[in-house]
């Protein structure tokens, strides 16, 4: 059916005046409501206003405007139903074929600093969901159009078709419409969530409101399909918010590796570098220049660097770049580059290099929250944001740590909070030179660390994300070199540990806080 009434409404004037021009050169009676209208007016387009179309005028400052029998009968008639047309034909209302509406900027307002409750509540728009969603579910006889993206395709297919669009067109912008008014009404529900506080401090629903950023080639294997996506709503940041500067797109598991490497490196105030493989750190540490720091990280293990990410947590300096082009690895990561430095990079010809704030959090629950999928549902948690509160921490030994232990400790504690458990990591002058990852016994993962360390362990500190089950970790330790370990405390066994830790001359530390990551 021709459409010959279209009502708009919208709250982004994006593109609305070439829009309604070009309906009104086809002859289609606009009806509109107030800041649309005026719009409209001052471009020179004609249109009726709703309150003149109902008789009635908005009222409630604007609360109610469009919420009247002649504007819904003329949205849900269905146009194929002869008792539907003589209805609206008895009751004199014209049947409104085409729907322009988007939404009091609700999300808009909610991001900006400081904003009361009482502001967030006024841009709750009540009239536009209901207009969507009335024109959304009569898809079969009316086009709903809620993104001005879709515009030209709309004008386009109305000239080439005398006015009328496809059931095809109309169906697929009626799920994009329903997907609109719940992901609208799923940022409403959030917002108000988070002003709940919930006894266990996480959320009594949770609504994710995720929208597709990108399609991957596939998945951690060939055969499974994958895609990145992001918040609807929320402000960007993270990974998902990263400015690529080169190379081909990321795949699902550089996501992976480029988040894990950006966690890391936000643990430092210092100039930090991390090496990632696999999820796993396989070199970390600190130094006076980004240079410097990717060289200790890379000596840790440089045959696990190959085909590593690389982040650092300050910009990239020429010096750093021209030791990285040394190296194949498939992304590297930093707030920024120096001049000349993405140019070096760019030499190689299928590296990565991505831009990206290690401390721009996205700004919305996925940063706050840790979600796992099992089968049938969610598993979700807090983020594993704490580290250590020196105050808590305890000796345990008889011998004291050294300063340059103690440093050495707090910097392989770091680390290890980002290993796969079971943990373990070797130090040493703030460089990570050992690491054990991912077994399935702790002394395991001890010599696991030990066959990993390229360097002379003698006078490094142990660090491990989990209490020691037994004294075996503290002897295997002592017999590589260990002299200082720091571990969460803990266990039934915990006085037979300390005892092995004094009797090889080993300086303790309990933190009381475990950082497993399975």
């Amino acid at each position: 059916m021709k459409i010959e009434v279209a009502l708009i409404s919208v709250s982004d004037k994006t593109g609305l005046v070439e829009l309604a021009g070009s309906l009104a050169g086809m002859g289609i009676k606009i009806l509109s409501t107030g800041g649309s209208g005026r719009t409209l007016k001052d471009a020179g387009i004609e249109y009726t206003p709703v309150s003149e179309h109902t008789g009635f005028p908005e009222i409630l400052d604007g609360r109610v405007k469009t919420l009247h029998p002649r504007i819904h009968a003329g949205i849900l008639a269905r146009h194929g139903e002869q008792e539907h047309l003589e209805v609206l034909k008895e009751k004199d209302i014209p049947p409104i074929g085409l729907v322009v509406v988007n939404l009091y900027p609700f999300v808009q307002t909610i991001r900006k600093p400081g904003v009361t409750k009482a502001e967030a509540v006024e841009k709750i728009d009540i009239g536009g969901p209901t207009l969507i969603r009335a024109a959304a579910k009569n898809h079969e006889s009316v086009t709903v159009v809620v993104e001005p993206d879709d515009y030209g395709r709309i004008v386009e297919e109305l000239s080439n078709s005398g006015g009328e669009t496809s059931l095809e067109t109309r169906a697929e912008l009626a799920l994009k419409a329903f997907t609109h008014t719940a992901s609208y009404d799923a940022a409403i529900s959030g917002y108000l969530t988070s002003l709940v506080s919930e006894d266990d401090g996480l959320p009594g629903a949770l609504d994710l409101n995720m929208v597709r950023q990108a399609s991957l080639r596939y998945g951690e294997n060939p055969q499974q399909k994958a895609a990145l996506y992001r918040s609807r709503f929320s402000n960007p940041g993270g990974v998902a918010a990263a400015e690529q500067l080169h190379g081909k797109h990321l795949s699902f598991n550089n996501y992976l590796d480029l988040d894990a490497s950006s966690r890391l490196v936000r643990e430092f105030d210092e100039t930090a570098c991390a090496i990632i493989k696999h999820n796993n750190p396989c070199g970390s540490a600190t130094g006076d220049t980004v240079k410097e720091a990717y060289l200790k990280a890379l000596s840790c293990d440089p045959v696990s660097a190959f085909g590593s990410i690389i982040s650092f947590n300050r910009p990239v300096s020429v010096e750093a770049a021209e030791e990285l082009s040394k190296l194949f690895v498939e992304a590297v990561v930093a707030p920024d580059y120096e001049n000349g430095a993405v140019e070096i990079l760019n030499q190689k010809k299928n590296i990565r290099i991505m831009k990206m704030d290690p401390l721009a959090k996205p700004g919305d629950i996925t940063a706050k929250l840790d979600i796992k999928t099992v089968s049938g549902g969610l598993l979700v948690q807090e983020v594993d944001d704490w580290l250590f509160d020196g105050d808590q921490w305890k000796v345990v030994t008889k011998r004291e740590p050294t300063q340059e232990e103690l440093k050495d400790l707090i910097f392989g504690w770091k680390i290890c909070k980002h290993v796969k458990s079971n943990a373990i990591v070797f130090a040493k002058n703030c460089t990570g030179i050992g690491i054990g990852a991912g077994q399935m016994s702790r002394v395991e993962s001890v010599r696991l660390a030990g066959v990993k360390s390229r360097s002379s362990l003698e006078g490094a500190v142990m660090a491990s994300d989990a209490f020691f089950p037994f004294r075996d970790g503290m002897d295997e330790a002592a017999d590589l070199g260990i002299r200082a370990v720091i571990q969460p405390g803990g266990s039934v066994r915990d006085e037979e540990v300390i005892a092995a830790a004094d009797e090889r001359g080993l300086a303790m530390v309990f933190t009381g806080m475990r950082h497993f990551r399975h």
